[in-house]
């Protein structure tokens, strides 16, 4: 835990660092590479995920430390050709993953978050999710357990691995020559990000994209037929914790009204959109049918609770990494209150982003959150409580200013 946050603590601000780079690369081609809200609900979204992987929120149904003890036929030693073993095996073991994602219902709620930016940049990159809290995939791995790839091995890769399928997340690099014919680039992945029928559900490689033409999943992107981005059902919002249980909200919701009590039981596992017929036709959901007529997703603020959406998203990194330093000198029941806040923070302004009154909901569990840690340690994690107390002051404030502001502009309407 303490390592894995060691490495983040560089690699975040490296993540941030090329993302000003496309934007200024962006802003010099004159093409309009980032919208504000969608990109601070990008990188809210990077803070919750990291968050769930620190506490290890995350249930593991079949460890591969269990495959590996139980089932590797042989021994290696430690090698150049072991750490090839790895990667290959984890980038196998994601284009399968990555397979049942987006085929079957259930899985696609784990997914959904990484496709529901109407726009292609390195900011959705960090659009990873929180609510796959069950770790079902690592059978997946059951090769490189075969050929005694050891656990601290698949824990040194896994990171590189996960960091190698961030610069692909680009529209500003055209495609690669020689490299299209066996990595994922830029272009590839774009196929993989567009609702354009010809692109669904094509070009799941994460590192290599040999896996999609050997298993018939590859289409190049056309230059007559550009890509458009988001999902076929929009998320329709900028809250990255409601986008990660949108689908399967819907997916309960329909278990519960259908009156067939097969389709309550196989909705989980049917394809991807799949709808019992009488909910269907009960409870219409809108469904791009022309990517072209996509109208994005562009709930406005104010001008200036605009700006108070950065502030908010900056005092969120800011809290991550102290919460960083907390590792190994706060008691883990006192690290998931923390994580607990920052969630809330995050889900809090992205509600307000929406202009949705939930957000004061979550400045109320914040300020209880504050008030117990004050009396129960008189300061937060080492650092003046006056601080935070100030900030949340300031937060519940404007909140309530964006949400009077935000009624009586409904009102006007």
């Amino acid at each position: 835990m303490k390592e894995y946050a060691f490495v983040l603590s560089f690699a975040i601000p490296f993540f941030i660092l090329l993302m000003i780079i496309e934007f200024t690369a962006g802003k010099i081609k004159g093409i309009e590479v980032y919208r504000p809200f969608d990109t601070i609900t990008s990188i809210s979204s990077g803070i919750t995920n990291v968050v769930k992987d620190i506490l290890g929120l995350i249930v593991v149904i079949v460890s591969y430390q269990w495959m590996y003890k139980n089932l590797a036929l042989f021994s290696l030693s430690s090698s150049v050709l072991m750490y090839v073993l790895a990667f290959i095996s984890l980038d196998f073991a994601g284009y399968w993953s990555h397979r049942f994602e987006h085929t079957v219902n259930i899985f696609w709620n784990r997914h959904i978050i990484h496709h529901s930016s109407e726009e292609y940049n390195l900011a959705c990159a960090l659009r990873q999710n929180f609510s796959a809290l069950f770790a079902v995939f690592t059978f997946l791995l059951l090769p490189a357990a075969i050929l005694g790839v050891p656990p601290e091995i698949i824990n040194i890769v896994a990171p590189l691995h996960l960091f190698a399928q961030f610069w692909y997340h680009t529209r500003l690099i055209g495609k690669m020559g020689i490299l299209e014919s066996f990595i994922v680039t830029p272009s590839h992945h774009r196929v993989h990000h567009a609702i354009n029928e010809i692109y669904l559900d094509k070009n799941y490689g994460q590192v290599f994209i040999l896996w999609d033409k050997w298993f018939g999943t590859f289409q190049q992107e056309l230059e007559q037929e550009p890509p458009v981005y988001g999902v076929k059902r929009p998320v329709a919002t900028w809250n990255a914790l409601e986008i990660n249980f949108q689908h399967f909200w819907l997916l309960l919701k329909d278990a519960f009204y259908t009156k067939s009590w097969k389709d309550k039981c196989r909705i989980w596992f049917m394809p991807t959109g799949w709808r019992p017929e009488d909910v269907a036709q009960k409870n219409a959901i809108t469904v791009v049918s022309n990517p072209f007529e996509l109208n994005k997703y562009n709930h406005k603020t104010s001008f200036w609770s605009s700006y108070w959406m950065w502030f908010q998203l900056l005092f969120s990194l800011l809290l991550l990494f102290h919460f960083f330093s907390q590792i190994g000198d706060a008691a883990y029941p006192y690290l998931l209150v923390y994580g607990f806040f920052i969630l809330v923070n995050i889900f809090s302004f992205n509600a307000l982003m929406d202009g949705h009154w939930a957000s004061l909901i979550g400045e109320c569990i914040k300020f209880f959150i504050i008030l117990g840690i004050w009396m129960n340690f008189g300061n937060w994690f080492q650092l003046p409580i006056y601080w935070i107390i100030a900030w949340q002051l300031v937060s519940l404030a404007i909140t309530v200013a964006v949400i009077k502001e935000e009624r009586a502009g409904l009102a006007l309407n």
